[in-house]
């Protein structure tokens, strides 16, 4: 999971996560990182499955703020800056 530059999140499946977020960084990730950089990885998971990735990935796209800084708080981030 990364955090825009406008404090917002964005979440998203990839098997690199390194190399992924340096594209992010470049402007060269999704539409919705390039127009709201910089952007921070704050939190990652690993998946057993592609399928579990992608099912874990469309259910937080699909969460409310609320909903989605309690996740994060519950995996032990306190700090959204």
């Amino acid at each position: 999971m990364l955090l825009c530059g406008d404090k917002s999140f964005y979440g998203g499946f990839t098997t690199d996560v390194q190399a992924r977020l340096k594209k992010h960084q470049q402007g060269k990730g999704a539409k919705y990182t390039k127009s709201h950089l910089p952007v921070k990885l704050i939190h990652y998971e690993e998946f057993e499955t592609k399928r579990a990735a992608l099912q874990a990935e469309y259910a937080f796209k699909h969460q409310s703020r609320r909903q989605k800084e309690a996740y994060l708080k519950a995996h032990g981030l306190k700090d959204f800056t």
